[in-house]
């Protein structure tokens, strides 16, 4: 389940540097889609994928921990489109390192 107050995170200056940290659960159904590239090519933001879980042969759900750089205004975008394929969003907010 998508998190509103994640989408509501950046209002304050969009255009500001920052980092941020998420989860994601992408359902078997959209193994074949680009999602993660989608965050970096699409929404212009550096994607670290900290860790990943994946099934054997891509059987079930996958697991991504991820940190998403870029302006504030493109991570929002970035959530908005991953809550409309409504792909579950783990957020972790660090407010000492939000931004640099």
């Amino acid at each position: 389940m998508t998190n509103p107050q994640i989408l509501n995170r950046y209002t304050s200056d969009h255009n500001r540097a920052t980092k941020t940290r998420i989860r994601l659960q992408i359902p078997k159904k959209y193994h074949q889609e680009p999602i993660v590239f989608n965050l970096a090519s699409q929404h212009q933001l550096e994607v670290n994928i900290l860790s990943a879980v994946l099934g054997k042969n891509a059987v079930g759900d996958g697991w991504f921990d991820l940190e998403l750089r870029g302006k504030s205004e493109n991570i929002d975008n970035a959530l908005v489109y991953l809550a409309e394929l409504d792909i579950e969003i783990w957020h972790e907010s660090d407010p000492e390192t939000d931004g640099w």
